[in-house]
Order: structure tokens, then sequence, then C-alpha cells
């Protein structure tokens, strides 16, 4: 299971009205931690599956934010999505969140929305991540946040490089890990700094979760390897928080 840390976890609500949780370590740091935004996959609204991996992460010296968005909203979920970035942007430093180190990240679907963002600055007037963090993902799929694919945006962009960080699981057979060593190798012959963390769990236990058949959605669970998946991306989110500023 997480890492046992006192982790502070509070409900929010966006500006469009989703719920938004945020983790923070029970005790306060002195210096501000690194922000951390997390996106779910298509589920809609599933914000709660992401609470193991926000815990391990916590642990490690961030703030994290899970905020539920809506695949099945007429936009696809862009405007939840991009509505999570600019509640995070004014309310992370109130959390104790530095927003000069503020990744991004989402798993599944949320995977390419997230990086999608690093690759587009004029969805939000300019802004991107310090790092963005595919986790599990597809990527010549359309992304949630531009309508467009990770792979068709990459080669698109004249945006200057930011790291990209991804995970997968080797066993998922949800979407393939062939779709992530695809895109690494893609961002790499751009010139983009990029690392991939091929891990010995499927789908679901990159986020430390299992899927549960008559929930019809991932739950929890103490499985070894989804319990080392989780640590791994966990890990890999911090580490992105570090690699952005090196970069700037």
């Amino acid at each position: 299971m997480p890492s046992q840390v006192p982790v502070i976890k509070t409900l929010a609500k966006g500006e469009s009205g989703k719920l938004i949780d945020v983790y923070q370590p029970g005790d306060r740091p002195e210096r501000p931690l690194p922000v951390v935004l997390i996106w779910h996959g298509l589920g809609p609204d599933e914000r709660d599956i992401l609470q193991p991996l926000a815990e391990e992460t916590v642990a490690r010296g961030a703030v994290v934010f899970a905020s539920d968005w809506r695949s099945d909203a007429p936009d696809g979920g862009r405007s939840d999505l991009l509505n999570s970035i600019r509640f995070v942007l004014a309310q992370a430093a109130s959390f104790g969140g530095d927003l000069e180190r503020f990744v991004l990240a989402g798993w599944s679907a949320g995977a390419g929305a997230a990086v999608s963002v690093a690759l587009r600055p004029e969805l939000l007037d300019g802004w991107r991540p310090v790092a963005a963090v595919g986790i599990a993902g597809h990527y010549g799929l359309p992304a949630r946040t531009t309508g467009e694919t990770p792979l068709n945006d990459l080669a698109a962009t004249s945006a200057a490089p930011v790291p990209v960080r991804l995970i997968h699981g080797a066993s998922d057979v949800i979407l393939d890990v062939q779709n992530s060593r695809e895109f690494a190798e893609a961002l790499e012959a751009r010139g983009w700094p990029v690392h991939l963390d091929e891990v010995a769990t499927d789908h679901a236990g990159v986020i430390m979760s299992e899927y549960n058949p008559e929930l019809n959605r991932c739950v929890a669970t103490a499985s070894p390897s989804a319990v080392q998946g989780g640590r791994v991306t966990a890990e890999s989110l911090i580490l992105a928080a570090e690699s952005g500023v090196a970069t700037k």
C-alpha cells in the first residue's frame, strides 16, 4: 500500500464546478513543494481512483491535485481539463505548492491530454508545465485537450522542448506499451528530453490500482506488482519536477 506518512486531503471545487482533491503533507514543510496535477482516464469523474498514487507522491515531497473531468461532455472534457489547470495556478501556493515546479500528468486517456498541453502553449496563453508525465497512454489518439493526436502535435509544434516522462506497464493489455515506446522515439527524434519507465505491471497497476469488473472501475490494491508500479510512477512525478527546473 502507499507509504504511511501523514497526508491532508482537502476537497475543493474548480471554476467549472468540478471537484478536485488536494493532497499535501500532514506536516507542512518550510519551503514550497513541487506541484503535480494528475488527470484520470475515460471514466467520468473518477478522481478518487488516483488517491493511492497521489498519497505515494505526497510521501516523496509534493502537493498533488487530482481533478474530475467528463469524457462524455460535449467537448470531450476539454473545458474541465483546462479549468483544472487554471484552478491549480490560482490556488497551489495556498496549499504550499511551488508553481515554478508544476508538473502536469495524466493516466490512460489523461496521458495524451497532459502531454499535449506541453506541446501546444497557445492553449493557455503561453503557459506550459515545467514537465509533463504520460502514464499508460496512447499518443496516436486525439487528445482531449487539443482534439489532435500528441504525435501530430509534436510534429507541428515550434515550442521549446520541455521534459517528458512516460510510464507504462509491460503487461498492459488495454493500451500496449508499444504506444509509449513509439512516442518516446518521436520525442527523442525532435530533440525533446524524454525518459520511459517500463514496469512489470498492467494498465491499472501503474496507478497502484486494479480493475474491479463488478464495479466497472479501478480500486486500490496491495498487489505487489501494482504497489511497485505505483511507486515507480510516483518517483517519476517527483523527478519530472526537478528535471524541468534543471532545463530552464
